[in-house]
């Protein structure tokens, strides 16, 4: 392709992107496609010579964006919101050229010290004291994994060379998470050799939270009966209801005990930017590590995850392996020694440019109005006796239940409620348990989200009630 052709198709797909967001709203936020739908419309051989972009974005229009769930929908209420910005999409594209691997300070020394400084800016951005180091990795999930592992290595001397595997000299390895923990906690157990008999599902108290006496009963327990406590996760912002996890009583049970103590707050993090939110990031600084990902509450586009730690040279011991055709006498430190992915895409990029085209003080603003929104809507399922909020709704998800006329049944009631809602097409919620009794949860956190977006939810969520209730 010439220069020329490169421009012209690039502005081409610009203005695709400027059009699909002008228009995203008037789309199902939900694809209204069946399996093997999208694949239907896919030849099954690869062709053989170019084709014009043009053929390409209208293939995009017909087949692809049809079986999408569109994330940046205003409506997109469902899970924890990943959305996009202007300052993301932009840096995206520039990486896409620049294509970095920062595996070693040699192969991308801006890539590593920008990602150094963009971890050091989110850890300012929220609060946290300069003892604490990071990285940036693709989610929470493997953010998690690699803090295991280092506290896997903390408490089994040698397991780096001679494994778990066979030996006397210590008891299984256990997990401790509250019954509120996401499952990506369970599966790095899985991952790390565990096994899911020995994760501990914490007890929690009324407001969900992980209860600090039961915690420090099942670590004494597992130390008399010869296991091995490995790690304990406490939680700011459940996925189901974004409950709090007390993490001081939690810390203070770690340091006495001496196990490593993990904070996920994957989804909450951001909030610690806020003054009036600092209370519930009580004792959070006192974690060996910590997981925030800018991909949910900060609306930088997918993936970006920042793990940070207290213990670089813990980090890097489980999984350092430098082979011989990666070796190097640079002086800069190297991010694959910590995790387990050697190549590490440029997703600083995408912290810097918000930062830069947003500044702190805009990601702050985006913030309160998620909340406010969120508040607002609280407000008003808490005044109609149709509706109940079934949590605390400390940051911006409510959880909360159609109370059905008569005897109908409720889990079943709320199910058909949300279904039909989610039908219409215009917004999209999803549902947990709370207390063993189906849910709806509406999470406001997509940076086009209005509060036109959440009374439209409401809106339907009322009408769509008095329908099924006249029969």
């Amino acid at each position: 392709m010439s220069e020329n052709g490169f421009l012209e198709d690039a502005a081409r797909a610009a203005h695709w992107i400027a059009s699909y967001r002008e228009n995203v709203h008037d789309l199902p936020v939900l694809p209204r496609v069946r399996p093997g739908d999208v694949a239907a419309g896919l030849p099954e051989e690869p062709p053989e010579k170019p084709e014009p972009l043009e053929s390409v974005l209208a293939d995009l229009d017909d087949v692809i964006v049809p079986g999408l769930t569109h994330w940046n929908h205003p409506g997109f209420f469902a899970y924890f919101c990943s959305s996009t910005t202007d300052a993301g999409v932009l840096a995206e594209f520039l990486a896409a050229e620049l294509n970095q691997n920062a595996m070693l300070w040699r192969t991308s020394p801006a890539g590593t010290e920008l990602e150094q400084r963009m971890v050091e800016w989110v850890r300012r951005f929220v609060g946290l004291p300069d003892a604490f180091d990071g990285l940036i990795l693709d989610t929470a999930s493997s953010s998690s994994f690699t803090a295991l592992l280092a506290a896997r290595e903390q408490a089994v001397p040698d397991v780096r060379q001679r494994g778990l595997a066979g030996r006397s000299d210590v008891g299984p390895c256990v997990l401790y998470i509250s019954e509120e923990a996401h499952s990506s906690l369970d599966k790095s157990a899985l991952a790390a050799g565990f096994g899911l008999d020995h994760v501990r599902h914490v007890p929690v108290d009324e407001r969900l939270r992980m209860l600090p006496a039961a915690l420090e009963e099942a670590i004494s327990a597992d130390r008399a009966a010869g296991l091995t406590p490995v790690m304990v996760c406490a939680t700011i912002g459940t996925t189901s209801t974004t409950s709090v996890d007390p993490v001081r009583e939690v810390s203070e049970i770690c340091e006495r005990t001496g196990v490593w103590l993990h904070v996920d707050a994957a989804y909450a993090g951001p909030a610690a930017a806020l003054p009036e939110k600092r209370g519930e990031f009580e004792g959070w600084e006192r974690a060996d590590s910590i997981v925030l990902n800018p991909h949910k509450w900060m609306s930088t586009p997918i993936d970006c995850s920042v793990l940070l730690f207290r213990n670089d040279a813990a980090m890097r011991r489980p999984l350092s392996l430098t082979p011989e055709y990666l070796r190097s006498t640079e002086d800069g430190q190297n991010l694959m020694d910590i995790g387990l992915s050697l190549g590490r895409r440029f997703r600083a990029l995408k912290l810097w440019f918000q930062f830069r085209m947003e500044g702190a003080e805009g990601m702050r603003a985006r913030l309160r109005t998620h909340i406010a929104l969120a508040d607002q809507l609280a407000g008003w399922i808490e005044e109609d006796p149709r509706f109940e909020v079934a949590a605390p709704h400390p940051f911006s998800l409510v959880v909360f239940r159609a109370v059905p006329p008569g005897d109908a049944d409720p889990d079943d009631w709320n199910q058909t409620l949300l279904e039909a809602v989610n039908r219409d097409g215009r917004v999209f919620l999803s549902h947990t348990t709370v207390d063993g009794r189906y849910a709806i949860r509406l999470a406001v956190g997509s940076a086009r989200g209005t509060e036109q977006a959440v009374q439209e939810a409401w809106s339907l969520l009322t009408g769509e009630y008095d329908r099924m209730a006249a029969g």
